[in-house]
């Protein structure tokens, strides 16, 4: 799962993330509540550890705005402020939890898994991009209604780029999340599986295809970045003009 920490006091927030590092989640930790909201603009967390008394902006109007945009990350709020009037003002806001400091270590984990699984119990168990579905609790992928078969590893990796559907994911986040490998571990093997991946999804694709077409493949190259699920669908292979006249609905002369 993706964590993000927002906490102003640096050795809190360097240990917060290392715990749950440790907790086998990809965690990133920011200082201050503009940082806070930046980081929600621009990805996407699963979890939010959630100070209150933050620099910049205050974690309430963090909190709000993210609420605002319709952010649906759990937010587990972390502060000293331990009176009732606090607690039920964040809940009421939509805060998840709330946690008072000073806090056990045991603790802030079971509530950190007790999240995540509630998190994973109401998500959508299928995942889709255009005629693609892959179906979690089944193990099971289709394009177009035609099944495919995947590896176990192909499974995870398609997985991993569908939840981040839109995002460009780099080789070295594919090496620690699906490989559970250094992300500076010196190997081809994502390239290789991206390029299994790729011909059994889109050669599934092009055998349901009717029309002579270009197929945009599914699966993006970033250049010098990593990649990202692309276009969907085809569009018609153009050979002269008569073809030109005929898409666009007019006599060629």
């Amino acid at each position: 799962m993706r964590v993000l920490v927002v906490e102003d006091d640096r050795s809190l927030g360097l240990f917060l993330s290392k715990v749950l590092e440790l907790e086998g989640h990809r965690v990133e930790w920011v200082g201050d509540g503009e940082a806070a909201l930046a980081h929600a603009a621009g990805s996407h967390s699963d979890l939010v550890l959630l100070d209150l008394c933050l620099p910049k902006r205050d974690g309430m109007e963090v909190l709000a705005e993210m609420r605002a945009r319709h952010n649906d990350a759990s937010v587990l709020v972390l502060s000293g402020r331990s009176e009732l009037n606090a607690r039920v003002q964040c809940l009421d806001m939509g805060a998840d939890d709330y946690l008072a400091k000073p806090f056990s270590y045991f603790e802030l984990r079971a509530r950190c898994r007790a999240l995540l699984r509630r998190r994973q119990q109401f998500a959508d168990p299928v995942l889709r991009h255009g005629d693609l579905e892959l179906h979690r609790i089944e193990h099971k992928v289709n394009r177009g209604g035609r099944e495919i078969s995947l590896t176990a590893k192909e499974f995870l990796l398609l997985e991993y780029l569908l939840l981040h559907e839109g995002e460009c994911v780099s080789r070295g986040q594919l090496l620690a999340e699906v490989w559970r490998m250094p992300e500076q571990t010196g190997t081809n093997v994502v390239d290789v599986y991206v390029n299994y991946l790729r011909r059994k999804v889109d050669d599934t694709a092009v055998q349901d295809t009717q029309v002579n077409a270009h197929y945009r493949g599914l699966i993006e190259t970033v250049r010098g970045a990593g990649y990202r699920l692309g276009g969907i669908g085809t569009k018609p292979m153009v050979r002269n003009m008569g073809q030109v006249a005929a898409l666009a609905g007019c006599a060629y002369a």
